[in-house]
Formats: structure tokens, sequence, C-alpha cells
């Protein structure tokens, strides 16, 4: 029997020994064979590996940002929405909680953690527990942010992970703890497309890295995991219970204690959100025109200069010329009048203009982007107008704000056909600065910028081009005209037309332009001249404008951006102001690459005493004219003067605002020319476009920053100019008078009235009196 004994415990031995020695050939193949791997991926068998150079001047793309003239950020312009900062800013609690969720002994290992990694082994290979962690340290991570993974078939993961081993012991000795910590915190990605962790804390809460809290710093550290499962926008339970994770890390490992965890544990995430969405947030169109204007600066210097800047990833710093507030001011105050107007275009509306039974909408249907993808598919038309009338969940915005509901297709763009657009601008007359831009609307649902890109009808705002014009060729503001309408034989009997009967009533030149009467408006400019009207127009700025009657009337379609230009020779000294957008370029460093300049006229292209005068007669505008419920609606008292403008069928609205230091244009109308105002009582200008200038007026005069514009006052005309201003007074069924003389001397004044004989002249030493029988109308042209 202990023979039998001996015998069993020898096939024993021998089995253990066999055993081991196949486990430890199986090992040493096993460790030859991740050798022979490991030499074969560090010398580049299975790609090329990173340079210890190419290493060392890490470069990646960083979003070039959008300043406004008071240095608050306006926007990015990235593919990857990303802001580099440097350690100084990190917080250390930021830090604390990175380095507690995502690498305990970051500052023990050398870019690899072999405790973790075993960890890993044995947990997660061995004995399948999925909750073992990763074993990537903060420098692998780094450079998996830096270096995307690439596709090895079978051995993707296996080929990746060493090379992010190799290249972290790399970085280790060529960067400090300090500035790998930099690097990861600039580029790891984040929720809603941002890159980097400055970029994170503005989006999600509106302030530097350097300010944010230590619950902002947990949030934004819990996101690393999954950044859209733990996005706080959009997941804000999950992002709660991660955050809260970070927390109990930093108390496992000592950075916080007991009770400051269990407080931190109990509050709410309070975001912020910034959006540096290029179709959203603060001047979205003006954001757009100075991309736009950028990348056309950059090609010309990239050429002359053999750089290659890039808009989108150099991290350029644009510093512009609008001001933050004022454009919030601006934006506010068209919502504010947009939605109320909306509400009273629908409520007279003709919805047969938006319906297939309508020709011409059953053609935009068809030129729509919706129809044009269903035709690609090789559908009928009669096929795909069914598919677009066919219900389905949509988002919709108006006035009201966005929201889901069930409508088709074609109840969408009929949508967005029936709302009112707008534009406005304001800049300074001085120097062409622009400081408030609102090209339309929405951004998101209408690309067109109404500012920088559509040219419409300018109706009456174009008349004191008119009137100025007149004035330069040695006109006087009192001079008297006739508002008959005339028909003029050398332009096919066209006539100008008033939208009342006041046919009797005489008007000086000064009280025309008040009133916006377009008879009158055409008999100035034939006196004064087309031809001399069209050179001072295009002298100003204004481009494309046809010699025809009608132009005195408003019929040229300008450019508001042009329009805004124009409109600086009666706050210039007759100079013209040239738009400006950007004040300087820098590059990421902050080193200047150009500055631009205020691009000014050197030479006036009215007098000073034609300036002084069409500034009173504007005036005229707002405190009796067209324009007066900017005093007895809005009740403002600011020096203000400006024009109204209506087109044809009510389709354009205008008003230009001109205070000593600012000029501003407001417009209002229908994208779709055959869309249009019931009435020009709804649809002039003084109704849909002055209102939002005079609430732009009242909020920035309940802001005491802007008293350099809302204070101001025009300064007082010269004696002369006002001797010129001192008309007979303008009233039915009155005699009308010249102005008492200012001196003591016998008073000589001309009148030229436009009767039979329009230029014949009256010379009178004292007052003459002319009796006119004249009613009063209430009417407004169709142009005002």
């Amino acid at each position: 029997m202990y023979i039998q004994y001996l015998k069993s415990a020898s096939a024993y031995i021998k089995a253990i020994w066999n055993t081991s020695f196949y486990i430890f050939l199986i090992m040493a193949f096993t460790s030859l064979s991740s050798f022979v791997f490991f030499l074969s991926v560090l010398v580049g068998g299975w790609g090329e590996l990173p340079s210890t150079e190419e290493l060392t001047e890490i470069q990646h793309d960083e979003a070039s940002v959008v300043y406004a003239a008071d240095h608050e950020i306006l926007g990015q312009y990235h593919f990857q929405n990303r802001r580099e900062v440097n350690f100084r800013k990190l917080p250390p609690h930021l830090i604390d909680a990175l380095v507690a969720t995502e690498d305990v002994r970051f500052y023990d290992h050398e870019g690899v953690d072999v405790f973790s990694l075993s960890r890993v082994f044995f947990k997660s290979i061995l004995l399948g527990d999925k909750s073992a962690g990763g074993g990537s340290t903060i420098s692998q991570q780094l450079v998996k942010n830096l270096y995307p993974r690439e596709n090895h078939g079978p051995f993707t993961m296996a080929v990746n992970k060493t090379k992010e081993m190799i290249l972290a012991m790399r970085m280790e000795d060529i960067y400090s703890k300090k500035e790998i910590l930099t690097l990861y915190l600039n580029t790891v990605p984040f929720g809603d497309n941002t890159y980097g962790i400055e970029s994170a804390s503005q989006r999600f809460f509106s302030k530097s890295v350097e300010d944010i809290t230590l619950e902002e710093s947990a949030t934004l550290v819990g996101m690393l995991k999954a950044t859209h499962y733990y996005n706080p926008r959009i997941n804000p339970e999950n992002a709660i219970s991660r955050r809260n994770t970070v927390f109990y890390q930093m108390m496992k490992y000592g950075f916080i204690g007991r009770e400051w965890y269990d407080s931190l544990s109990q509050s709410p995430i309070e975001l912020n959100l910034s959006s540096f969405d290029t179709n959203a947030g603060i001047a979205t169109y003006f954001r757009a025109e100075v991309k736009k204007q950028v990348k056309e600066w950059l090609e010309a210097y990239n050429y002359a200069n053999g750089t290659n800047y890039n808009i989108y990833t150099s991290g350029l710093k644009i510093h512009t010329t609008l001001d933050y507030n004022m454009q919030l001011m601006a934006e506010n105050a068209i919502a504010e009048h947009m939605t109320e107007l909306q509400e009273t275009y629908d409520k007279y509306f003709d919805n047969r203009l938006l319906s297939l039974n309508n020709k011409h909408f059953k053609q935009l249907v068809k030129n729509s982007k919706e129809f044009r993808t269903l035709k690609q598919e090789g559908l009928s038309d009669k096929e795909v107008f069914s598919e677009l009338a066919k219900t389905q969940s949509l988002e919709l915005w108006d006035w009201q704000g966005s929201k889901e509901i069930e409508a088709s297709l074609i109840d969408k763009i009929a949508h967005y056909q029936r709302l009112l657009n707008t534009g406005m601008i304001s800049i300074d007359p001085k120097n062409g600065a622009v400081k408030a831009w609102v090209g339309g609307i929405n951004y998101s649902h209408y690309k067109f910028d109404h500012v920088s890109q559509s040219k419409r009808q300018v109706g009456s705002t174009f008349k004191p081009f008119v009137y100025a014009s007149a004035l330069e060729q040695g006109a006087s503001a009192c001079n008297y005209y006739n508002p008959q309408s005339v028909k003029y034989a050398s332009y096919e009997n066209w006539a100008a037309l008033n939208s009342d009967e006041e046919q009797n009533r005489f008007y000086t030149m000064k009280g025309a332009l008040a009133n916006s009467v377009n008879t009158v408006a055409v008999k100035v400019m034939q006196e004064a001249g087309i031809n001399n009207v069209v050179n001072l127009a295009n002298q100003a700025g204004l481009e494309n404008v046809p010699r025809v009657p009608s132009i005195a009337l408003g019929t040229a379609e300008i450019n508001m951006l042009s329009l805004a230009q124009a409109y600086t020779i009666f706050l210039n000294d007759g100079k013209v102001a040239h738009p400006t957008l950007i004040q300087r370029i820098e590059d990421k460093e902050g080193n200047v690459l150009v500055e631009f300049s205020p691009k000014v006229s050197n030479k006036p292209v009215i007098s000073k005493t034609t300036q002084e005068t069409m500034i009173e007669m504007m005036k005229g505008v707002v405190n009796e004219g067209t324009g007066s419920r900017i005093r007895w609606k809005y009740n403002l008292t600011n020096d203000i003067a400006g024009k109204t403008g209506t087109t044809q069928n009510n389709k354009d609205g205008w008003f230009v605002g001109l205070t000593p230091n600012l000029v501003t244009i407001t417009w209002v109308g229908p994208d779709n020319y055959r869309l249009g105002f019931k009435s020009t009582r709804l649809g002039q200008g003084a109704n849909t476009a002055l209102p939002i200038f005079a609430l732009f007026q009242k909020k920035m005069n309940s802001d005491s920053q802007f008293n350099y514009y809302t204070k101001a006052k025009f300064s007082t005309p010269s004696p002369f100019t006002l001797e010129e201003l001192g008309c007979p007074a303008e009233s039915s069924w009155k005699y009308l008078e010249p102005a008492e003389p200012k001196k003591t001397e016998p008073f000589k004044q001309t009148l030229r009235i436009s009767l039979n004989n329009p230029g014949s002249q009256i010379s009178i030493e004292k007052p003459r009196m002319i009796q006119v029988n004249a009613k009063s109308s209430a009417g407004q042209p169709s142009n005002k």
C-alpha cells in the first residue's frame, strides 16, 4: 500500500510539473509575444508614432473669439468650440476633483499606472467585473484626445492602448505634471460640442474657469465620463448623480471632509447657459457679417505674409465696434414691438394668400428645399405635394417661442412666410462705428440679412437727399409749393399722387418734408435737377439710383447699410462716414495683426448750412409731422430728427432716427412682396418701424451709461440758417406771412411761389399776405 501511495504521489507531482511547465511555456510565449508586439508598435509597425519633436510642439484647433467694443464676448467661430487657458487660471478644487475621479495616483506614476492596469486585468478580464474602470491615466487620456484612435481590426484595442501607454510615458518625460493637466483640460471634450474647460465653463455657467465653484467643477469633471449622458442641460438627474460621485471620490481620498460631502451632495446644479452656436445668442447677423469680412481679410493677409491663419482654428481675437448692451436693447425693442405688430398683422391677414389654391404660394412651395429633396427621390409633383401635406410633429418658432405642434411641411412653409421680418442698424455718424445690428427676426430660420444683403425700396426716407440737393442749388426751406399733381410728358405722363385730396394748401419745403407730401418732393427734385439729386445720393454712398422722377418718392432699391452711411452727412459736417464693424484682429497670444481705422471722407458733400437746415427740417418730421408719435405716444423729449417711409401697397415700413451722436435705421416688412398690410394706417413706417426706434431710445434713456447719446443736443444753427428757416406760418384758411425780421433794418426776402409759373419770384420788403383756400386732411401719403 505504501508503494502504491508513492506511485500516486509521483504521478501527481509529475502532473503538476507538466502543468507548471506548460504554464511556464504559455507565460513565456505570452511575454515574448507581448514584447514583440510592443516592439512592433514602438517601431511603427502599426502606424508611425508622433516624434518627440511633434509632442513638444503640440498644436490643435482653437476657436476664434468675437468681442464687443466693451470686451464682452459675442460668440466664437470654430469647428470645435475650444478656448485655451493657462495653469494659473485653473482652480485648485478643479484639479482635486479631476485627480480624485480620473487618476488618483497621477502625481506618483510616470504616465502608466501599473497598479490600475493590474486591477483592470484581474477584475475586468479574469473576473468579468465591468466596474473596474479603464485603467487609463490622465496622461493616456490626453494622448487619446490629441491622437484619435485608429482601426486595426481585431487588434484595434491592443494597438491603441499600447500606443497610448508609449506616448503617455514620452509626454511625462517632456512635460511637467502641471503642463500635462493644463494640456488635458484644454483639449478634453465636454457636452454641447465644447472642447476644453474654459469653453465648458462659459457654456454651462457663463463664467471663466477661474471663477467657477467647487460644485461647478465637480459637475464639469463628472461630465467627462459620458458627455451626453451626464450633460446637465440634457440629463440633469444623471448629472447630479455623477457630480455626487465626484464629491464621494474627493471625500474618499481626503480632498474634502464628510460634512462637506454631505452638504455638497444635497445642492442642486444651477446652470447659466451661454450660447456659442452661430445660429443663436446675441448679434447673430452681425457675427455672420464679421465672419465674412474676417475671412476675406485673412485670405489677402495670408497670401501677402505667407501665413496660414484660419478663422475656425487659429484662436484669433476679433475686436468689434458693437456695443453689447446697446445690442441687447435693440434686440429687446424689436422683440417687444414685433410681438404686438405680428398679432395685428395676423388679425387682418388673408389666409387665401398662403394656400395651395394660390398659384404664387404653390410655386413657392415647389421652390422649397423640402419639395426639391423629395423630387430627387423620383416622386412626381402630385406625390410630393401629398407627402408635404402629411401631418407630423414639427417644431415651429414665433414670438411666443419654439413649440412642438402637429402640422404639415406645407403648414411650416406658410408659417414662416407669414411672419413679418425686420432690420435695424445704429452707427456712430462721426466715425461709422456700428453700435447695434439686427438683420432679421431669427437667424436660425432666416439667414438672409436685411441690413447687409437686402435691397428694398426706401420710400420717403430718400426725400431728405432730394431736399438737400435743392438747398445746395440755392433753394430756400421757405420756398412754397402747390401740392397739385403734375403729369410728366417726358416720362410717359407719370404723375406723383398723395394719399389724400390735399390739393389747395401750399407747403414750404420744410412743411412738405415734415408731412411727406409726394407731389411737392417731385417738384422740388425737378427744380433741383434729377442729375444733381442722383449725384448727391451717389456721393453719400447710395449706388444704382435710377434717374427718374419716382426716385423722389423712394422707388430706388437701397441697402440698409448704405442708407445708414448716407445719413451720416447730416450729422458729420456733411462728410460721409463709412460703416465699420471691426476695430482690430489679434492672434491667440494677443499680438495685433491689423487695426482698422475709421473711414471718413475728406471733403463734405453738402455745406454746413445745408446740414443745419436739413436737421431743422427733419426735427419738424418728429415734432409735428409724420413721426410725431415719438412725442405724443412714446413721450420722448430727446433731441431727435428723423424721417418716416412707406412703399407702394405698404410692403415696406421705414424710420430713420437721428440723434446728435447716433444714426438709427429700422425697417419692417414681409419677405414675400406679394404679402403686405391691408391699409396704410397699419402698414406705414410710422406704425411699423418707428416704434422700434422709440422703444430702443426709451431703453437707452433709462440707463445712464448711454448719456453720451441720450443727453446730447443738436448744435444751434448759425444766425443765417435760422433766418432762412423763418418761414411764414402754414395754416389752412389763413394768410401766409413771412417770419418777423430778426434785424432792425428793413427785412427783404425772396419767395418762390410754385403756382402756374414755378420759377416766378416776388421780392418783398414787408409782410405779404397771400390768401390760400385749403382744407386740412388727416390722410397720409402711402409712402410716408
